[in-house]
C-alpha cells in the first residue's frame, strides 16, 4: 500500500531534525570532562600557573555554587537544585531541538551548546559536589571569576540564543510589515 500526500498531509514534507545536533553537545561534554580530568591530576590547588603573563593562568579551583559562585555558601542544597534546573533546562532545549529544522544552525548550535555546557557541570556536581574551573583571566589587578570549557559553551550558546533570537525575530517582524 502506498500513502500519498492527501492521505498522510506533512508525511512527505517532514524534515529530518537537529537532534543530530547532540552530538556537538556530547563533544562539548567529552572535552570539558577530558580537560577537567587534566585539570585535576596535573595543576596544584588554589596556585596560578602563568600561560600568559598578564592575562591567563590556569588555577585550579571549585564552585559549589552556580556563576560567579552564587549560592555558592548555602549549604549544599544547591547541588541538587542546580542539577535539577540544569537537567530541565537540557530537557527543554532537546524538545526544541527536536522541533527545528536540522539545517536551522541558528537555533540548533546554540543550543547543542548550551546542553553541553550544562551537562559537563552536572557531571561535575554529581561526582565531585562541586563544579572545577581552570582558566583565569586578568589584566592587572582586576581578575575575572575562574571558569571551564563547560561554563564556554554555555555563555557562547546563550549569546547565539540572543543574537540569533533577536535577528530573527526582526527579520520576522520585518517580513510581516513588507506591502505584497
Amino acid at each position: 500500500m502506498v500513502l500519498n500526500q492527501a492521505q498522510h498531509p506533512g508525511a512527505a514534507t517532514r524534515q529530518p531534525s537537529a537532534l543530530i545536533w547532540l552530538l556537538l553537545s556530547a563533544v562539548v561534554i567529552g572535552l570539558d570532562q577530558w580537560s577537567k580530568a587534566w585539570v585535576l591530576t596535573s595543576l596544584p590547588e588554589f596556585q596560578a600557573v602563568k600561560v600568559i603573563d598578564g592575562f591567563w593562568n590556569w588555577y585550579r579551583t571549585y564552585n559549589t555554587g552556580a556563576a560567579f559562585s552564587f549560592l555558592s555558601n548555602a549549604g549544599g542544597w544547591q547541588i541538587w537544585f542546580f542539577t535539577a534546573l540544569a537537567l530541565g533546562v537540557c530537557g527543554l532545549l532537546g524538545w526544541w531541538l527536536s522541533r527545528t529544522p536540522r539545517g536551522d544552525w541558528r537555533v540548533a548550535l546554540p543550543y547543542a551548546l548550551v546542553i553541553g555546557g550544562a551537562l559537563g557541570n552536572v557531571i561535575d556536581r554529581l561526582v565531585h559536589g562541586h563544579v572545577v574551573d581552570f582558566i583565569q583571566w586578568y589584566v592587572g589587578d582586576h581578575y575575572w571569576p575562574s571558569f571551564n570549557i563547560a561554563d564556554s559553551a554555555i555563555v557562547c550558546g546563550a549569546v547565539g540564543i540572543a543574537l540569533f533570537g533577536l535577528s530573527k525575530k526582526g527579520g520576522a517582524e520585518a517580513r510581516a510589515t513588507e506591502k505584497p
